[in-house]
């Protein structure tokens, strides 16, 4: 869309970018407090139920690369209308999965349909939205709706387990993907296809089997099982990386030039998208487990409770975005990362207490935490990068966020089952859990404060 068009058209478009950000975000986390519904309806065990929410991101951390730059060579409307397609057809698959496969291979489906649709949503705010100050509040709206898009899955979860059966978690998707289909058509800007830009499908599969080998070798190495299978999870990430870095050095066009994490800026926006991700699904994942299971709380009771985090999360992010060039970028990524200790501690003394309103109040602290964090993240990465490589951006910021949130399911997840087969207790594991994340904090807060020590107030410092 030019520079030239009206408000209302750019905010109106900006509307329909953000049902398909919204389902795609609702999707990473609806089946948290929806899985130990599911896993007695599949009659899956807990490892299968961790990859059913794993299938999900890891195809999608997986192809963001790829898609990202496919974006830029094919049109990113025409990508945003064929990944809400996708999209739609997974979700009928996965409301009438039969079994554990099939879910697991529909959850995947999903994923491909995020990684096609999700890269196209942040290169095209970027590309409606010429004026820095206009782009940086449609980006922190963006990373609000991202953020209270994950934090509102348990609770719609929770809502359609109390009056229809466990498929419905995913059958809502469908009129959502026809309602934005309709108005991207009708709305969208022309598409803007660049036939030059090549696109490589390889890479993206290498780049697959290492986030995949990751992902097994931190389940293994959290509560190992098999040697063998954490060895050969270790050989297939490193064999993975390798020849992705290798394959991106020979290209001529690659997916991925490294040359851009020299900018600081940059980097700092990928760690903080990756660590405010790990620390807010991890807590959200294992706090509705938690409520279900150890407090006896319905569906619908766990997802009201931790809508706290979304409730604080909207404010954090859009306010962040519009005023980061007053107050830059350390305070809100720092800032918020040091915040989120202190929400993680809260949520230690609230188990402990069972006190359901400290719980509360602690989940409203992670959220505005990493709410102030993840919009701002977003900034950091789309500035920083040349116009010519948007769509790259896009997908490495999306990456970032899908890194995140599958680390931290494969990491928590095993860190609680190992608790729970050293026989502690369940509010022990969880609390230990806890303990983890907010280390992994303080971890964050220092790499992002050394990536922002000169507190930028600009989002477009290499643009």
């Amino acid at each position: 869309m030019e520079s030239t068009s009206t408000p209302a058209q750019r905010w109106g478009f900006f509307a329909v970018v953000s049902l398909g950000l919204l389902m795609i975000g609702l999707d990473n986390s609806i089946l948290y407090t929806a899985l130990p519904a599911l896993e007695r309806s599949l009659g899956a065990g807990p490892s299968e139920g961790l990859w059913i929410i794993n299938a999900y991101p890891l195809a999608l951390a997986g192809l963001l690369l790829g898609t990202g730059t496919l974006g830029d060579r094919v049109g990113h409307r025409k990508m945003f209308l064929i990944g809400l397609g996708i999209f739609g057809v997974a979700s009928l698959g996965a409301a009438f999965a039969p079994g554990t496969a099939e879910m697991i291979a529909a959850r995947a489906m999903l994923g491909v349909g995020a990684a096609v649709m999700m890269p196209a949503t942040l290169a095209l705010i970027r590309l409606t939205f010429s004026d820095e100050r206009e782009r940086n509040l449609a980006i922190g709206i963006w990373g609000a709706v991202a953020v209270v898009g994950g934090a509102l899955g348990p609770v719609v979860g929770g809502l359609l387990l109390e009056f229809f059966w466990v498929g419905s978690v995913f059958l809502i998707n469908v009129p959502i993907v026809l309602l934005a289909l309709v108005l991207t058509v009708w709305l969208a800007p022309p598409n803007l296809p660049n036939p030059n830009k090549a696109w490589d499908v390889i890479s993206s599969l290498y780049s697959l089997v290492a986030l995949s080998g990751l992902t097994m070798a931190i389940k293994q190495a959290a509560n190992t099982q098999s040697v063998a299978l954490l060895v050969g999870s270790i050989v297939a990430c490193v064999l993975g990386s390798w020849l992705f870095v290798r394959r991106q050095a020979r290209l001529d066009d690659p997916l991925l030039t490294f040359d851009i994490f020299r900018s600081r800026m940059f980097t700092g926006g990928v760690v903080a998208a990756a660590g405010g991700m790990f620390i807010t699904a991890g807590a959200e994942l294992m706090t509705t487990q938690k409520l279900q299971l150890v407090d006896e709380f319905t569906p619908l009771k766990t997802g009201t409770t931790v809508v706290a985090m979304a409730v604080a999360a909207i404010p954090a992010s859009t306010l962040g975005g519009a005023f980061l060039h007053k107050v830059g970028f350390m305070p809100l990524i720092a800032g918020g990362f040091a915040l989120s200790v202190v929400g993680a501690g809260l949520l230690v003394v609230g188990a402990s207490s069972h006190s359901v309103l400290f719980e509360v109040v602690s989940l409203a602290v992670l959220g505005f935490a990493v709410g102030s964090v993840m919009s701002v993240s977003s900034i950091a990465i789309i500035g920083a990068a040349p116009m010519n490589r948007s769509g790259m951006a896009a997908g490495v910021e999306e990456v970032s966020y899908e890194f995140g949130t599958l680390t931290t399911v494969a990491l928590t997840g095993s860190l609680l089952q190992r608790g729970l087969d050293g026989g502690a207790t369940y509010t022990e594991s969880y609390e230990n859990v806890l303990f983890v994340l907010a280390v992994s904090a303080v971890v964050f807060a220092a790499a992002t404060w050394w990536c922002f020590r000169d507190n930028p107030k600009s989002g477009s410092v290499n643009a």
